[in-house]
């Protein structure tokens, strides 16, 4: 398992940029704000360690199942930043906007489907099954990740909910990335491995700079003071808390007067 010098500038490009990022996170207290982006990017750092190392020291049959465990957990932990950015854009005041709950609800469960599906239609040529089950599962990864994110603002702008600004660039590049990834994978499908890994390695590259790019964003948008925000205070909760009681009041008073 050869390493090109292009390769190589990748790998170290990959390494320094996450290292930069979790430096940024920690330094300027965003891990305790978003612990499970900062997970993703901690293990985005072990894994191109841990498979630099195996690509250079360990065989093919290692290195394919130490990137799938790394990849499932990678998927595993994106779904978890998923949650946090909606917990933080559908609870502008602490709670849940329970009007948009239930819509967020079906549109995970819809695009857990759509992504499925998607990802066995396609019958790429390939040379191993190894290889079919790469592009299969990238390519449901990226689908999936691309509709949750384009639901959350599709939703979160429906329901007139405002988007802290941190919150908003951690969406902003990862649904962008997971665009280009689905483009990315639909050209993987099409050209598949038969007729030589070229095309593969070029739409490979291609992804990685998105991604670097979009890495670089973060950097600089994380690092970067947020807008302040509002929050609920005990008198805003009282009063309210007494605009709801007089409202359900008028209500059954108004449902009094036409019984009569």
């Amino acid at each position: 398992m050869h390493l090109t010098g292009l390769d190589l500038v990748f790998w170290a490009a990959g390494f320094i940029t996450h290292s930069i990022l979790l430096f940024v996170l920690w330094i300027r207290q965003r891990a305790r704000s978003f612990p499970i982006f900062t997970a993703l990017i901690s293990l985005s750092v072990i894994r191109t360690i841990a498979l630099f190392c195996i690509q250079g020291y360990g065989s093919r049959r290692i290195y394919f199942y130490a990137y799938w465990a790394l990849a499932v957990l990678d998927v595993a932990l994106q779904l978890g930043v998923v949650y946090e950015i909606a917990s933080q854009v559908f609870r502008p005041l602490g709670k849940w906007a329970f009007d948009t709950t239930r819509g967020l609800a079906v549109w995970i469960v819809v695009s857990f489907v759509v992504a499925l599906v998607l990802s066995l239609i396609p019958t790429p040529p390939t040379q191993f099954w190894m290889q079919l089950l790469m592009i299969r599962g990238s390519f449901f990864s990226a689908a999936l990740m691309s509709q949750l994110f384009v639901g959350m603002l599709v939703l979160s702008v429906t329901a007139g909910l405002s988007w802290k600004t941190h919150v908003a660039r951690i969406s902003q590049g990862l649904g962008f990335y997971s665009l280009v990834t689905i483009l990315v994978e639909c050209g993987d499908t099409y050209f598949g491995f038969k007729s030589g890994t070229h095309a593969h390695e070029v739409l490979n590259r291609v992804r990685m700079s998105v991604y670097l790019a979009c890495v670089v964003f973060w950097i600089v948008m994380l690092w970067r003071r947020a807008s302040p925000t509002r929050t609920m205070t005990d008198r805003m909760r009282l009063e309210l808390s007494a605009l709801h009681v007089a409202a359900i009041r008028n209500a059954e008073a108004f449902r009094s007067r036409r019984n009569l």
